[in-house]
């Protein structure tokens, strides 16, 4: 039996191979012998990976790079480790974490956009090459255990409902177990997690101390012990993507008051700050210039008074946030210092998946959904005041102002979704791994990028890249192993071209020069006025312009015109044409050309269903619609939730209240409309109905709302305004009751469930919901419903 030094490698799964013997009758022949199990391993010395990669932290926002966030854990790493300051990522969620997961770029493996943005496009489909196996199934077919634990934003959104299919959620896509979210974002006190594929609900509320980076911790604590207990030789792979710092910034109150007063001066004062803290810590170096103020970004000094309050409460909670943060990765962190493990793990802590996110608009957001619904105008400066104590809670899902994310990228221009400047790609990242890495406390200047994680981890395993997985041909890895900077400061760079494009703005790097274009602005999510890609005005920096603070387009046209050139041919060999600035069109599937899971006009739900994100469900936006519940009601009466869909941050619900149908639309979270009826249902079975007469054409117009039990009429009222594109970007649909944060005040997070019994309910859009008897005869559910579906 040879040793696990010198197993074949490189075809994955290895064949299983028993060598001829001879064969005796009697197992108690002497000379029946057969060679002894022995499980799996990777070769030996191989050590623990835990990759630990934070969301929409910029490059000046911690305290370990110079930023005004306290991260004891991330300086006790870098004191025991290396300093990345020229790590690069994608400039968004998706991209940067499919990019991280299998070494390869974003487009090469159709992730050039979030999962929600896919179209048909091979670069843009979302859809993961089985010739491009992700880094997590190479590990696990080699022996090592495997987890994720956190946020999972690269499945494709018709593969995100509980039906599956699952073959690209985390189990699915190497890792042993999974415990998260799918999804690009979700609340910290009222998390849609699953464990596996089973959706599940956090075991504490809010009220009783629940957050969800703390449960990630406890979570990835219990299963190292568990691995270290029962399998002490077999080594691990742990990736910890928390969700943190992404919106909602959510963090406990005492942690956010620890920085009450600390961003008082504001915005501007705050990027110069950061800049001479950076440049004494040397994580920049002593000539850098500070990029000029991003003239799109309104000064400190230009904002309304009466809102500078609530704008550096918005900067005390996102601190607080970090902070919090980066003390749970400390619990796992310790937790292996514990177990003796500390020295041979490998860890990646890669602070931000992008640069600081400029989506809050320029006076931020208590429900960024308003942005995203093109509703900013309804959120007034007297609003945000009265809102300002909430900031953080359960009761909010907040969001900073654009000037604080361009202070959070000091010494950058531009910010997240900006993948033409490093304020969109540039994140500061420690690598830790004493019984590997001499060097402590030291820093590395050479350029690397996200998809070098893969073959850096590979390399420390003494794994080969395999050349086959369950029997496809894979293409190369396109990253370049950072190994070899580890123990050579001034080691030559490796990884010498590299490209950049998200949503048009785009970029290349070339032994040192950079040639970039902003195409869109981050901020700008919806009706922004675009110019021809063609049009657009490149810019070049040189070798020595470490911050991209002096364009030298005018002085070196052919140099720019070679980058140019340059970045075509990357963009051409990695699938990033045809490139596509498209927003609204994008959200609509057939205009996309990407499949749907729900086609037609009628859906039925049944008991139980739920977990239901807004791609599982039909889409009633801007358009009328019906919801039809066949209902029994007990003795006593009838309590609780019918059907639900969204949260806190804006949604409906169909429900009953003291025994009175009652309807409520939760618009982005500032007002509630209700509808409801005088008269208690009392005990029989009902078929309860709401219909709502859209005002349309065109998005976010109001309607009527008609209530109906058994045909008549019981309730109407009106609507003036509705969300045009998302009820919420994590909250779900369920039946029966509703998880997550609440739409409605009029009945708890927890304990809202119907008392009766639901037989099944109908959602009609359209045409289907015009049924004139306002009732759906019994007999004709079944066929029309079935066939529409």
């Amino acid at each position: 039996m040879p040793s696990q030094d010198d197993l074949p490698r490189t075809a994955l799964p290895m064949p299983d191979r028993p060598r001829p013997g001879l064969t005796t009758y009697d197992a108690r022949d002497p000379e029946a012998s057969f060679t002894p199990i022995t499980p799996l391993r990777p070769p030996a010395g191989a050590p623990n990976v835990l990759v630990i990669l934070l969301d929409d932290v910029g490059f000046g926002a911690s305290s370990v790079f110079g930023g005004p966030i306290d991260t004891p854990v991330a300086q006790r790493l870098a004191d025991g480790g290396l300093r990345y300051n020229r790590f690069h990522t994608t400039a968004l969620c998706s991209p940067t974490r499919q990019a991280l997961l299998t070494g390869r770029n974003h487009h090469s493996v159709g992730m050039g956009a979030i999962t929600e943005l896919a179209t048909s496009a091979p670069g843009y489909n979302t859809i993961r090459p089985n010739s491009k196996a992700p880094l997590a199934e190479t590990l696990r077919l080699n022996g090592y255990a495997t987890a994720q634990f956190g946020k999972c934003h690269e499945v494709p959104v018709w593969e995100t409902s509980p039906a599956g299919p699952f073959d690209r959620w985390p189990t699915g896509s190497g890792f042993e177990y999974f415990y998260g979210f799918v999804g690009g974002e979700t609340n910290q006190y009222y998390p849609a997690l699953y464990e596996g594929t089973t959706p599940v609900e956090p075991e504490r509320t809010p009220e009783e101390g629940y957050h969800l980076t703390e449960d990630l911790a406890d979570r990835s604590v219990d299963w190292i012990r568990r691995q270290h207990a029962l399998q002490p030789d077999r080594p691990f792979f742990l990736y910890l993507a928390p969700g943190a710092t992404h919106a909602p910034h959510h963090a406990p109150k005492e942690w956010c008051d620890r920085y009450v007063g600390r961003f008082d001066a504001g915005w501007d004062a705050l990027r110069e700050e950061i800049f001479e803290r950076q440049k004494q810590l040397g994580v920049i170096p002593a000539d850098a210039e500070l990029t000029a103020f991003n003239p799109e970004i309104p000064h400190w000094d230009e904002m309304p008074d009466d809102l500078k309050p609530v704008l550096t409460r918005q900067m005390e909670v996102y601190a607080g946030f970090l902070a919090h943060t980066d003390a749970q990765i400390g619990r796992v962190v310790q937790s292996l210092d514990d177990l003796e493990l500390l020295d041979n793990t490998l860890i990646y802590y890669i602070i931000g998946d992008n640069g600081a996110s400029a989506e809050g608009t320029h006076h931020g957001s208590f429900n960024e959904t308003i942005n995203f619904n093109g509703l900013s105008a309804l959120e007034s400066t007297d609003f945000l005041r009265a809102k300002v104590d909430e900031f953080g809670t359960p009761s909010a899902y907040n969001h900073y102002a654009v000037g604080w994310a361009h202070a959070m990228c000091t010494p950058y221009q531009w910010t997240k979704q900006a993948a033409s400047h490093w304020g969109g790609t540039r994140n500061g990242t420690i690598v830790h791994w004493p019984a590997r890495i001499t060097g402590r406390g030291e820093l590395r200047e050479q350029f690397a990028h996200v998809i070098d994680v893969a073959p850096t981890i590979l390399e420390a395993a003494g794994l080969p890249e395999p050349t086959t997985v369950h029997g496809v041909t894979q293409a190369p890895i396109e990253g370049v192993s950072m190994g070899y900077s580890f123990d050579d400061t001034t080691a030559p760079e490796r990884h010498q071209t590299q490209y950049f494009e998200i949503g048009g703005n785009r970029g290349i790097y070339h032994r040192g020069w950079t040639a970039v274009t902003k195409h869109r602005t981050p901020w700008e999510l919806m009706g922004a006025q675009l110019v021809t890609f063609d049009d657009d005005v490149w810019e070049l920096y040189g070798p020595d312009d470490w911050t991209q603070s002096r364009d030298l387009a005018a002085e070196q046209p052919e140099m720019l015109h070679r980058l140019q050139r340059l970045w075509l041919i990357e963009a051409a060999k990695h699938g990033v044409l045809p490139l596509d600035d498209r927003a609204a069109e994008r959200f609509n599937p057939d205009l996309a050309g990407r499949p749907q899971l729900i086609r037609g006009n009628t859906q039925v739900l049944f008991p139980g269903m739920g977990h239901l994100n807004e791609s599982s469900v039909i889409n009633i936006k801007n358009k009328s619609h019906a919801v039809t519940a066949q209902v029994v009601v007990p003795q006593d009466g009838a309590e609780g939730v019918i059907l639900s869909q969204g949260g806190l941050a804006g949604g409906w619900s169909l429900y009953t209240r003291d025994g009175r149908l009652r309807y409520c639309y939760n618009l982005v979270g500032l007002r509630h409309f209700y509808v409801g009826s005088e008269q208690k249902l009392p005990a029989g079975e009902y078929q309860v109905r709401m219909e709502f007469d859209y005002d349309g054409p065109g998005l976010a117009k109001g309607g009527t709302v008609t209530l109906y039990v058994d045909g008549d009429e019981v309730g109407r009222g009106q609507l003036p305004v509705t969300q045009p594109l998302v009820f919420s970007m994590d909250e779900t649909t369920h039946v029966g009751r509703e998880s997550g944060s609440p739409v409605t005040p009029d009945y708890p997070a927890r304990g809202n469930d119907f008392t009766g019994e639901i037989r099944w309910v109908q959602i009609d859009v359209d045409a289907a919901a015009a049924n004139q008897e306002h009732l759906i005869p019994i007999e004709e559910r079944w066929r029309i419903a079935m066939s529409r579906q």
